[in-house]
């Protein structure tokens, strides 16, 4: 099957969302680094690929498509490999329900208030902002005893969720929070996973591994 164009800037954890997936899946792909900085999603060349100005989005052969829970679930439907979403319906509604805490407050309270300022602005020399507990309790209940949000396997809301979070021990407002956290022992699982050391930021960027250290 022919290989997936993945337009985005690295770093992104919408970007590396995908990216995660292909590499779980074994589906061949390829990044095309966008530029960091104002405007770069606004380009024409963008905007015909994604007419709201976000990221990411791919080309498979002809087939085009943007929104990153689109782009993940065709890429667990269209190849080999483990599937990525549950069968059972109840682990498939919770797989569900972390992909949506995952975008309605992950991502504003996590990734863009304290990943962004604290990891992403440093690298570029932009100011910090100072400014996220209801989302980690939320996902620590889903988690509970369990190894992986859906059971026993990895599923999609795992590489969702890993893309986001992963900055987040590494900040003192991410440590504080995640003291004694179960998400702890989750990172670590997801952490020794070749796809997700595969696609960090510093990897995807050739940056050394101290700049979001």
């Amino acid at each position: 099957m022919s290989k997936i164009i993945i337009h985005g800037i690295p770093g992104s954890p919408y970007v590396r969302t995908p990216l995660l997936v292909c590499e779980e899946k074994g589906a061949p792909y390829e990044l095309a680094a966008m530029a960091f900085g104002p405007g770069a999603t606004r380009t024409p060349e963008h905007l015909a690929r994604q007419p709201f100005g976000r990221m990411p989005a791919i080309e498979h052969g002809d087939f085009k498509l943007y929104e990153t829970q689109a782009i993940i679930r065709y890429v667990d439907r269209a190849f080999d490999g483990p599937a990525l979403s549950p069968s059972d319906p109840r682990a498939l509604a919770r797989m569900d329900q972390v992909l949506n805490i995952v975008d309605w407050y992950v991502m504003p309270s996590i990734s863009s208030a304290i990943g962004f300022n604290r990891i992403v602005k440093p690298i570029f020399g932009m100011p910090v902002d100072e400014s996220a507990r209801t989302c980690v309790k939320a996902l620590e209940d889903i988690l509970a005893a369990k190894p992986y949000f859906a059971g026993e396997a990895v599923s999609l809301a795992d590489l969702s969720a890993i893309a986001h979070l992963d900055f987040l021990a590494r900040t003192p407002e991410g440590a504080d929070m995640l003291a004694g956290s179960p998400l702890l022992g989750w990172m670590e699982r997801m952490a020794e996973r070749p796809s997700v050391a595969k696609t960090t930021m510093q990897k995807m960027m050739n940056l050394p591994e101290s700049a979001a250290a």
